[in-house]
């Protein structure tokens, strides 16, 4: 369907004014469909003028405007044209709607733990109109009624509160408050449901029949996150949750982690865990829950006015569920994993082609948006925000921020709407800073460079910043530098035998780095004539978004100082530095591989053995030739079964030094023992999912079949079953599951979203790149006719993971650069063949290197 274009959707805004919707659905018409009965209530600025309304119908039934019929036959493809408009207008729309597969519009899942179906909705970014018709922008806000026909036997829930008590088979909600239509949702079916209070607000907790167990255990947990969070936005922002109730449904096949919809929250169920997980996993599941929350503030409660402020959505809703998360709930680390996973994929998208500013100054289309919900909209802006709040202070931030909300409640609101009310909070013009750090994209590399003296003592100490090539802009920092030292021990000597040295913070300065005035070299004064530190770390505390690269006598000391650094951001920060240089060709990866093998099982913080263990994979799997890759990977199964071996028992620990173990071992007898239940360590639950990873790896080995797959599958009849068998079966190294596979990858519109995805992600194996040699090509020619067939959020994720990115070799690239020649090909794939192109092209380089 054709996207909606900013300037037909600025000449509309200023058009219209949106006074109401009225939706009537009629979920009882089974598989085939649901009816759907539009009434929209508008104004319209000019008497007479011409506009369109959205939707996507299987069959349109019935159009009214002002009374009048009009012919459905009109529609054309998702527009309908509306002449001759009144001053006051009332529009009826009638149609046959479809149901989803792909987690856009109404999705419609039948759960095959027991055959129960499900519904919700999921309006983003420009889907409302595959559930009713509509004005599809984000600033033509208008409350919401909403009314339900469904089985009697089901739930239904959605924004509003239940206007009245349901009466057998129908649902009748309250009008909302103004709503943009991308976030109008509900789900329907015999939904399980858990249900609180806290300050006033309603809670209630939703998932489906078949995780009640997974819900039960984990509800106490889930609430009272939900309370810290709620209490600590209503201190910081000074302003109550706006919307009612608030409800999280935890729904199956949903395509994002989580969707922000005002009193109707809906997550990835994954986040019930039916399995033992880390506290990682946990504390993600808490971040996610107050991300979403603070977009109850921005995004739901103030607007943006058009998708080039996607970030004043989703950087703002990233930092303070960040910050929420660590300052109100039992995840006290979360800006260490936030510093360790989140910032590394800013990181990435911010040096690929496809970057883009945190907030474009044009945004073209809504499918445009679409493909800028990555690592720079939501990891760097927020990193951003991170920075701001350290140049202006916590209380003028937190000021301008209550300010904005007061001018802009329940409206729309724009960069320099947010800017002017910071200005004010804070006295600061801050149009140069938002030049630099919200319009101009990538990513600066600060270096410390130190000179020293004859004794020891720094002669001169240096932040220098550079910018990547071919772009001169600098920016401005307030960061962070850490002067750290190994304790002595009583004979003078850091460390003791079999002791790891400790590492003390002998001093932290605070300096801003301004280009304007020193052209980009910071001379750090206040360390001339001081002692030489061990280490140097420059962003100590991670207070911005550059990349840190140490001096050549800070990197030597990491092996020995790594272990022993207390403060876990420090550490986190040191290991980012060192796999952000083999991304770079600046460090080889067996040196990489070497601290890992020395510094990993030290390592007292989980959330960074279980993302080291995640990044550095990847590096050996694509960066090294396959002969010094088996080295490599023998040595990461080596460090794994030592962590795994000095774990307590039973706890995330080990957990995560199995999983590990279990992605880079070859010892497939030890594998299948684990699975007869043999030779298991102490305290280790070898349960579903731990099963399915096992299963895997050995499906990738090629040490089981079909036949062990289907049996697993069998024990296992779930949905997350369903998706896991997929992925193994798609990684079999047999010439007819790879062909099966194919097939559900490119031309299977039957399946749902999940899983398609699943056997896109199993599909390539780095140990079968003479197996799978011949799909290289087929990739190429066949991908973009697959991606016109789905819809764009699944052709996208799909083109992602079955991209062939194991086959580093420069005949892949020469595909790419054919296929990017192309001027038919979907915007959507031409972003992704991009970004995975310059990532193998990053692969190559390394290869190159080190023969």
């Amino acid at each position: 369907m054709p996207s909606l274009s900013r300037v037909a959707a600025t000449e509309r805004a200023a058009l219209l004014t949106v006074e109401s919707y009225d939706v009537e659905l009629d979920l009882t018409g089974g598989a085939a469909g649901f009816r759907s009965i539009t009434s929209i209530r508008f104004r319209s600025a000019t008497p007479g003028a011409a506009t369109f309304v959205e939707v996507r119908p299987a069959k349109l039934l019935g159009v009214r405007l002002n009374g009048t019929k009009l012919d459905p036959a009109a529609l054309d493809d998702n527009q309908f044209a509306l002449t001759g408009l009144l001053a006051e207008n009332e529009l009826v729309v009638e149609a046959e709607m479809a149901y989803s597969n792909a987690g856009e519009g109404l999705h419609r899942f039948v759960d095959p733990a027991d055959g129960q179906t499900y519904l919700y909705a999921m309006s983003a970014i420009d889907n409302a109109q595959r559930i009713f018709a509509c004005f599809d922008q984000p600033d033509l806000k208008a409350p919401v009624t909403l009314s339900v026909v469904a089985p009697e036997d089901w739930i239904v829930a959605g924004n509003g509160e239940l206007a009245a008590t349901p009466t057998p088979g129908r649902w009748e909600f309250a009008a909302t408050p103004p709503l943009a239509t991308y976030i109008v949702s509900l789900i329907a079916g015999p939904y399980h449901v858990l249900r609180g209070e806290h300050d006033g607000i309603p809670l209630g907790l939703y998932c489906r029949r078949s995780l009640a167990e997974q819900l039960d255990r984990d509800a106490d947990e889930i609430f009272a996150v939900t309370r810290q969070c709620l209490d600590r936005l209503h201190d910081l922002f000074d302003v109550r949750y706006p919307f009612g109730k608030y409800d999280q449904a935890f729904v199956p096949e949903f395509n994002m982690g989580a969707m922000e919809n005002p009193g109707l929250v809906t997550f990835r169920d994954d986040h019930l865990y039916r399995s033992v997980v880390t506290d990682v996993e946990r504390e993600k599941r808490a971040t996610t829950i107050a991300h979403e929350m603070a977009h109850m503030w921005f995004g739901d409660l103030v607007t943006l006015r058009w998708w080039d402020d996607l970030w004043l959505n989703e950087s703002f809703a990233e930092y303070f569920g960040t910050r929420v998360a660590a300052e109100a709930t039992r995840f006290g680390g979360a800006w260490t994993t936030f510093g360790l996973r989140r910032k590394a994929w800013g990181y990435a998208a911010d040096q690929r082609p496809s970057t883009h500013p945190v907030a474009p100054s044009e945004v073209a289309d809504a499918a445009e948006a679409l493909s800028n919900l990555d690592g720079i909209s939501y990891a760097k802006g927020a990193s951003v925000l991170r920075q701001l709040v350290a140049w202006l202070g916590d209380e003028a931030f937190l000021a301008g921020l209550r300010g904005y909300f007061a001018a802009h409640r329940f409206g729309n609101a724009t960069l320099a709407d947010l800017l002017a009310a910071l200005s004010a909070s804070s006295g600061r013009d801050l149009t140069g800073w938002a030049e630099v750090w919200l319009r101009q994209p990538q990513p600066n590399t600060l270096r410390a460079e130190i000179q020293l003296r004859e004794d020891g003592h720094y002669a001169e100490v240096a932040i220098v910043q550079s910018a990547p090539s071919g772009n001169p802009l600098l920016r401005p920092h307030r960061i962070g530098v850490g002067l750290y030292d190994l304790a002595d021990t009583a004979d003078g000597d850091p460390g003791s035998a079999g002791t790891r040295p400790q590492a003390r913070l002998r001093r932290r300065i605070e300096v801003d780095l301004d280009p304007a005035v020193d052209g980009g070299r910071t001379v750090l004064d206040q360390l001339t004539g001081e002692p030489a530190a061990r280490l140097l770390l420059p962003n100590d505390g991670d207070l911005t978004f550059a990349k840190v690269r140490l001096d050549g006598g800070s990197a030597q000391a990491v092996p020995l100082v790594l272990p022993g650094l207390a403060d876990p951001l420090a550490r986190a920060l040191l290991w980012s530095e060192a796999l952000d240089a083999v991304g770079d060709g600046e460090r080889p990866v067996p040196d990489v591989v070497a601290l890992v093998v020395a510094a990993l099982p030290a390592e007292p913080e989980l959330v960074v053995v279980q993302e080291v263990l995640n990044r550095i994979r990847p590096l050996l799997d694509r960066y090294l030739d396959p002969d010094v890759r088996s080295a490599a990977l023998e040595r990461l199964a080596g460090t794994c079964a030592r962590l795994l071996a000095a774990a307590p028992p039973g706890g995330s620990r080990q957990l995560a030094a199995a999983r590990g173990l279990i992605g880079a071992t070859v010892d497939t007898t030890a594998l299948a023992g684990w699975l007869a239940g043999e030779n298991v360590p102490d305290g280790l639950v070898v349960d579903a999912e731990l099963r399915w990873a096992v299963l895997r790896r050995l499906a990738v080995l090629g040490a089981v079949g079909e036949a062990e797959i289907a049996a697993e599958q069998a024990v296992d009849p779930s949905a997350s079953g369903a998706e896991r068998a997929a992925t193994c079966r798609a990684a079999l190294p047999d010439p007819t599951a790879k062909d099966r596979a194919w097939r559900i990858i490119t031309l299977d519109t039957t399946l749902s979203n999940r899983l398609l995805e699943a056997s896109a992600a199993g599909f390539w194996q780095p140990e079968q790149t003479e197996l799978t040699a011949s799909y290289v090509e087929r990739y190429f020619a066949e991908m973009p006719e697959a991606a016109r067939r789905r819809t764009p959020w699944v052709a996208d994720q799909v083109a992602g993971l079955g991209y062939p990115r194991y086959a580093v070799a420069g005949r892949t690239r020469e595909l790419a650069a054919a296929l990017l020649a192309r001027a038919d090909i979907p915007p959507g794939l031409r972003r992704v063949v991009t970004d995975a192109d310059d990532d193998l092209g990053r692969a190559l380089r390394s290869r190159s290197a080190a023969r």
